[in-house]
């Protein structure tokens, strides 16, 4: 599985801020979208991620305050980044490594998508799912008519 299957699954709505946003702007803006991640950009380039895990940070750094900061004062300068030929096993391997739970999808220097941890474990039990299903299908329908009683075959 790759993450261009994630992606085409998941839709292609995408939200970005620019890094001289405030910060105090962008976070409500993650607020009324429900979102837990923003891609920085301009002029049409990645700059960064800002999740809620750096405005906590920022916000703690700033003695509780948000203040004046921009998102560029709080964003993560050097995100992790997949494309959409990327396996699906490596950007789990990437995610959990760098602790990363947004990932951005670059072709080239263009945005594909956001791909999240939730996303990539999703996609992975479906799978799952869907093999043991295949699984249980190929057993019950025993080639040769002798499937295995159930009790015998642990799944």
């Amino acid at each position: 599985m790759q993450v261009s299957d994630i992606l085409r699954v998941k839709g292609g709505t995408l939200f970005t801020v620019h890094p001289d946003e405030p910060l105090s702007r962008a976070m409500n803006d993650m607020a009324e979208k429900d979102m837990g991640s923003l891609v920085v950009m301009a002029n049409g380039d990645l700059l960064g991620m800002l999740t809620f895990r750096e405005v906590i940070q920022q916000i703690v750094k700033n003695g509780g305050q948000v203040g004046a900061t921009t998102v560029r004062e709080a964003m993560d300068a050097q995100p992790q980044t997949c494309s959409g030929d990327t396996d699906i096993n490596e950007v789990r391997r990437m995610m959990l490594e760098h602790h990363a739970r947004y990932m951005p999808v670059m072709d080239q220097r263009m945005l594909m998508g956001v791909i999240s941890f939730y996303d990539v474990a999703k996609a992975v039990v479906d799978s799952q799912n869907f093999e043991n299903k295949m699984l249980k299908a190929y057993i019950r329908d025993w080639p040769d008519g002798s499937a295995p009683e159930s009790e015998d075959v642990k799944l």
